[in-house]
């Protein structure tokens, strides 16, 4: 969706009411973000909203971008907040050979999530618990959900997206796109200057 450098557009201030709604909104998603959601987005300053091409809305706090949206997609937020808080997102994992493939634009395929270095959610493990299971534990994810992309090796997450097929699917079927039109490290949405 953001291969291409983008141009911000027009900037213009979120009402306070509407602010509220997408404070709710963020936590109604994101439910472990709420310890959190004051320092993201603080209730006494300005929320901006940059539009951007595709039909996509940025929102931004001075000239940190926040959370996107694209039409009526879920709010998503930009990699930035997920590296801050990276306790706060669903995480699913790539293997080291399908890096590359990300970081280029190209669709997250199912095997690199379902090979050896890749992980997907296991329910028989308590979220929270990272004995043997690198921290992957937890309930299933479902088709339209956000999932942190983190890659086999490195520290910080390198895309995020909507599903596009549940976890439990992607380990039955194993092949298919996981996520279609992510924002990844690198993208123009990444590299786009709102000062």
């Amino acid at each position: 969706m953001f291969k291409k450098d983008l141009s911000p557009g027009a900037k213009s201030k979120v009402k306070s009411s509407a602010q509220r709604a997408i404070r709710a909104k963020v936590v109604e998603t994101y439910p472990k973000i709420e310890p959190y959601i004051d320092e993201i987005l603080p209730k006494k300053e300005q929320l901006d909203l940059v539009k951007v091409p595709d039909r996509v809305q940025l929102y931004v706090l001075g000239s940190e971008p926040l959370f996107w949206q694209h039409m009526d997609d879920p709010i998503i937020p930009h990699l930035r907040i997920v590296h801050k808080y990276p306790q706060c997102f669903n995480h699913i994992r790539i293997d080291r050979g399908a890096i590359r493939f990300v970081l280029s634009g190209a669709a997250l395929m199912v095997p690199g999530l379902t090979s050896a270095g890749g992980r997907l959610p296991d329910p028989s493990v308590k979220e929270g618990d990272t004995d043997g299971n690198d921290g992957y534990g937890g309930r299933e994810l479902e088709v339209g959900e956000v999932a942190v992309v983190d890659a086999e090796g490195k520290e910080h997450a390198s895309m995020i997206g909507v599903l596009k097929v549940g976890t439990k699917e992607m380990k039955e079927k194993k092949k298919g796109p996981g996520i279609e039109n992510g924002h990844y490290v690198g993208d123009g949405l990444w590299k786009l200057t709102l000062d």
